[in-house]
């Protein structure tokens, strides 16, 4: 694996900022994403990520932590305990450079212990990749979790980017098992990563996933292009 997200975010990090993470996925076209914008303050982040932010409380788990400005926040502005997790060294380096105290290179999934709040951000919640690995996932957070612990995650509907038929339904073509699932590739400075599966999740199906491993699962807020805030608890 190239790690080009981790070595962007670190090259950001180390002044060596000369160009963008260009992204694309199995159903959208080549896009920017800026680097300054996985640095931003909590006055730049989108009101989403805010509310979730306000709402942490406790031992903080910080799951795909990237450039780790959510893990900052919670540990500098709101003093709580923060563990911040992600699967890129590069980032990981980054995230200590930065200054956050407890940052490790960590499947989720190979993750003990207990937690107040585990972070799910930035579509975290189809972080598991495909629909059919969301139960084992979630049940896995679900033993992370302290007594009257909670999942803050978001994510987004994207059933906009399909054809709707006149009967209100949308043209999603036979091959999907799930019209959220995606393959993301990521280029960055001439180089391509091989393609990773990620999903966007409907409120409705995470839901349903909650249910079926004894969570209950409550919607906190709406963004304005079909993203939610959502939180669960045992």
């Amino acid at each position: 694996m190239k790690d080009l997200f981790g070595q962007a975010i670190l090259d950001y990090q180390q002044g060596q900022y000369t160009e963008d993470i260009k992204t694309e996925t199995t159903i959208s076209e080549e896009d920017v994403l800026p680097l300054p914008y996985l640095f931003r303050s909590f006055e730049q982040m989108p009101a989403l990520e805010q509310k979730a932010l306000q709402m942490a409380k406790g031992k903080v788990l910080e799951v795909g932590c990237g450039a780790g400005s959510h893990g900052l926040y919670l540990q500098n502005e709101r003093k709580l305990e923060v563990h911040s997790i992600d699967l890129s060294p590069k980032a990981i380096e980054a995230c200590l450079l930065r200054g956050l105290r407890n940052a490790k290179v960590q499947n989720v999934l190979e993750t003990t212990g207990q937690y107040d709040t585990i972070l799910l951000l930035m579509n975290g919640a189809g972080m598991c990749g495909r629909l059919k690995k969301m139960g084992a996932f979630y049940a896995h957070l679900k033993t992370l979790l302290a007594p009257h612990g909670q999942i803050l995650t978001d994510s987004s509907d994207i059933i906009y980017m399909f054809d709707e038929n006149p009967d209100g339904s949308y043209d999603v073509p036979l091959y999907f098992d799930y019209y959220g699932e995606v393959d993301y590739v990521v280029k960055y400075k001439g180089q391509k990563e091989k393609s990773f599966p990620w999903m966007y999740v409907d409120y409705n199906t995470l839901q349903n996933v909650a249910i079926s491993v004894g969570l209950q699962c409550e919607l906190i807020a709406e963004g304005e292009h079909f993203d939610y805030l959502a939180k669960l608890v045992n």
